[in-house]
């Protein structure tokens, strides 16, 4: 399966991309068909050297049946190439950070308060299972106690069996 993705080039902490069409299972940096452009994400997004792309071969690619990775496909959207990919769904990307911090403050306050009736049906369960629980614990006692009992009556009587078994063939 083609695919039009990112492969990653430049120096430590200072990535450039360049775009290319691979086989799916080729690794990221590895092998690649054709180059068809360029991405450098350090550069403000105004700049025309932010991002060069050979259009013709793009929509050849396209129309060949390779498919954009998500990042790929937003940047053939910002230019124009295909249709605008639908944006994933992250509500907490779109509220700022500040907010977001006031929001997870504010949350624990709320959960707190509806988890005080919780405890106390928690508190007041393990009371009801222990009454429940200690009479099945008797009980298990005395089926411990009772169940050895048992098992000597029951292995009894297959000794006498065997013993009787052998006198009776001697007797024939």
């Amino acid at each position: 399966m083609l695919k039009l993705r990112l492969s990653m080039g430049g120096t430590k902490k200072r990535p450039v991309y360049k775009i290319v069409v691979a086989d799916s299972r080729f690794p990221r940096d590895g092998r690649f068909i054709e180059k068809l452009g360029f991405f450098n994400p350090l550069m403000p997004k105004e700049k025309k050297e932010r991002v060069g792309l050979q259009s013709e071969r793009i929509k050849y690619w396209l129309s060949q049946g390779a498919k954009p990775t998500t990042r790929v496909a937003r940047l053939l959207g910002e230019n124009n190439l295909m249709e605008m990919p639908k944006p994933g769904n992250n509500p907490n990307k779109a509220i700022p950070k500040k907010d977001r911090k006031k929001d997870a403050a504010e949350a624990p306050k709320e959960e707190k308060k509806a988890d005080v009736p919780k405890e106390e049906k928690k508190a007041e369960a393990p009371k009801e299972e222990k009454k429940a629980d200690a009479p099945k614990e008797e009980k298990k006692a005395e089926k411990k106690a009772e169940a050895p009992k048992e098992e000597k009556k029951a292995e009894a009587p297959k000794a006498e069996k065997k013993a009787e078994a052998p006198k009776e063939e001697k007797k024939k």
